[in-house]
């Protein structure tokens, strides 16, 4: 029998609780110690999990570690734990510039340790199903395309940490924080586009960054995709996907299909898993997901093979929402 897999966790914010969970319920996992610069316990800790100020610090055996700290942190505790020869799954985003991902990327090459990214909504049957249906053309010509993320976040949510909202450490509102997984699954999907317009704004919230936004992207394939990002749509509704092409069209809600109407194709809708839904709040109370996500990097790791969202991969997102800020034709929000 081979020894558990042990993970380190950095960072003891809302999040952290989510991986806590997750490799506490993997037979093959083990969470070896969490780092926290506060020193600060998360209330679900088990007692016998050991807590550090810093990763140097840690002094038990492990593995790899899960950054689980704020988005513009996330290329420091990487390029720390490949100096350390150790892998590294960052919760998403990658980082929150091109640079940063870049340092990352180099520094866990260079160290030849595994870097993956948690956008667990690529583990969906149903995205899965239709990810692979795209990829060999079964819907004939592609029109159009909706992705919606319309949520709510009160103001408490915002003043919980002095980094949210803003650009610095967060990189920017809903398209850079709820609305990455989202993104990625576009850029998963269709790739990067290659024209980007967007209108964003601040309209309820005490932040630097915008509440609410919308995109429009044009691809290479002539597909126009309509990208809504908000934290302001009380009481907050399931993400919504709609896609309309040549042989049909079919919806999804919270990355599973809801409406089915293409030629050919019986309706591949899969009810075996569910990712966590955050239209009105950020809490992680199923972690199937991060589970999906874990057992893969634990299986990349050990075969040698790329794990489900490599960097080159899970770098598009934030890439497509840079473009996405740096288009917006109401200006910058600076």
């Amino acid at each position: 029998m081979r020894d558990p897999f042990r993970f380190v966790i950095v960072g003891s914010g809302g999040i952290s609780k989510a991986y806590i969970q997750a490799i506490g319920n993997l037979e093959d996992a083990e969470l070896a110690a969490l780092v926290s610069r506060r020193g600060h316990c998360p209330e679900t800790l088990p007692e016998s999990v050991p807590v550090y100020r810093s990763l140097r610090e840690v002094d038990v055996p492990f593995d790899a570690v899960v950054l689980a700290t704020p988005n513009g942190l996330h290329h420091q505790g990487a390029v720390e734990a490949a100096s350390l020869g150790k892998h590294v799954l960052v919760e998403k985003v990658l980082d929150i510039s091109i640079e940063n991902m870049d340092r990352m990327t180099e520094a866990c090459r260079q160290a030849g340790v595994v870097l993956a990214v948690t956008y667990q909504r690529r583990m969906s049957p149903d995205n899965i199903t239709v990810k692979k249906l795209l990829d060999r053309g079964a819907f004939g010509k592609l029109y159009a395309a909706q992705m919606d993320v319309k949520f709510y976040r009160d103001q408490a949510y915002y003043d919980s940490g002095a980094y949210r909202g803003g650009w610095q450490i967060d990189g920017g509102g809903p398209f850079i924080q709820q609305a990455a997984h989202n993104a990625d699954l576009l850029c998963w999907f269709f790739g990067m586009p290659e024209k980007v317009v967007s209108m964003c704004d601040r309209f309820a919230h005490q932040i630097e960054t915008e509440d609410h936004g919308v995109a429009l992207l044009r691809y290479p394939n002539g597909l126009i995709v309509t990208f809504t990002a908000s934290t302001v749509c009380k009481p907050g509704y399931p993400t919504r996907f709609e896609l309309y092409a040549e042989k049909g069209s079919f919806v999804m809600e919270n990355d599973q299909i809801v409406h089915w109407a293409v030629e050919g194709i019986e309706n591949p809708a899969d009810r075996s898993f569910e990712v966590h839904d955050g239209a009105a709040s950020a809490t992680v109370s199923d972690t199937a997901g991060h589970e999906a996500i874990l057992e893969d990097f634990i299986e990349a790791v050990r075969t040698g093979r790329q794990p489900a969202v490599p960097p080159e991969s899970g770098r598009l997102a934030t890439e497509l929402v840079l473009a996405i800020y740096r288009n917006n034709v109401l200006g910058p929000l600076r």
